[in-house]
């Protein structure tokens, strides 16, 4: 009989071992640390105008900013060290040799060049960062690859020409849309749909960052309170759901970013019609919750430069960009 009770308890405390390790559960994240004195803010100068909806990527030598306001060059090329204005590309238009609708950018390291998606052309624009600052707004794109209008890439984190790792948008109607995680062969077009939609979830609506080393993929919710780990074939290995997960209506996360020790993810947590990111909640690699950053600025995007282990930000307040030195931090 006490071998029998024994093994039901052992059965039990396995499963619900097992339970923990697949399904987190945060009742709170209120373990928060103010930085705002700790961000910088990057004075872009006079030489060139930004728009409000930018994006900031990174590259070895330069910070690259993406204006989809700009129609006179949209992309733009800054010194990574002082933040000095170096030149723009990408003129919009529908010219052969223009940006139509300018979609997302991602960036090769290793030839030094950014691709960009035309989601009117439905391909994909290869930009050399070195040739654009020697040859200025002169500089014209090469056609890098063409994509399906059944399933247009969308954030793609670009690894090499046979894999990228995006979202897909899949167009469903005029104005509705679903969307999936997919892992992209630039240079036969074939796309893997990989991942799933969490059953409790309405739609699929996430953003996404890959750990090549780590064989890891984070993928967080901007409708629910919800993120996921998984390997990089879309295998889920835990979901996490913070205090926020039963409350409808809400915008969640923005973007993720996956660090050396660390998750990191921006956050608002308000309804949509006045949700302002301002917060990041950094969580170990296993998804378990370290603290929240109090950025004090409203932030539109955020990235995180791994080299200087520091974090880019674009904001919709009173400094347009700022970064910020996760050195003493994380």
């Amino acid at each position: 009989m006490k071998k029998t009770i024994g093994m039901m308890m052992l059965a039990f405390l396995c499963a619900c071992s097992s339970q923990t390790e697949t399904e987190k559960h945060h009742r709170s994240r209120s373990k928060v640390v103010k930085v705002k004195d700790r961000v910088k803010e990057i004075d872009t100068g006079n030489d060139v105008l930004i728009g409000r909806s930018a994006r900031a990527l990174y590259s070895e030598d330069y910070l690259v900013i993406q204006d989809y306001d700009a129609w006179d060059g949209a992309i733009h090329l800054f010194d990574k060290g002082d933040f000095r204005y170096i030149a723009s590309a990408g003129n919009k238009g529908e010219g052969p040799d223009e940006l139509t609708i300018m979609g997302c950018v991602s960036i090769d390291e290793a030839r030094r060049k950014f691709y960009i998606t035309d989601n009117a052309k439905y391909k994909v624009f290869s930009y050399d960062m070195d040739s654009i600052v020697s040859m200025g707004r002169s500089y014209r794109h090469q056609v890098k690859a063409k994509f399906s209008t059944s399933r247009i890439p969308s954030d793609a984190i670009y690894i090499n020409d046979t894999l990228s790792y995006c979202r897909l948008i899949v167009p469903t109607s005029v104005s509705t849309f679903d969307q999936m995680i997919g892992k992209w062969n630039m240079l036969t077009g074939e796309i893997k749909v990989i991942g799933e939609k969490h059953p409790d979830t309405h739609q699929k609506r996430t953003k996404i960052d890959v750990s090549m080393e780590k064989n890891m993929m984070v993928e967080a919710s901007y409708q629910y309170d919800l993120m996921n780990i998984s390997d990089l074939d879309g295998n889920i290995q835990c979901y996490i759901y913070g205090p926020d997960w039963s409350t409808k209506g809400l915008e969640t996360f923005g973007d993720v970013m996956i660090t050396p020790n660390h998750i990191l993810a921006t956050y608002s947590g308000d309804k949509w019609a006045n949700a302002e990111k301002h917060k990041i909640h950094v969580f170990d690699l296993k998804g378990n919750y370290q603290q929240t950053l109090d950025i004090g600025y409203k932030m539109r995007q955020c990235t995180y430069d791994k080299a200087h282990h520091r974090l880019f930000m674009v904001f919709n307040d009173e400094i347009q960009f700022g970064y910020l030195d996760l050195k003493g931090i994380l």
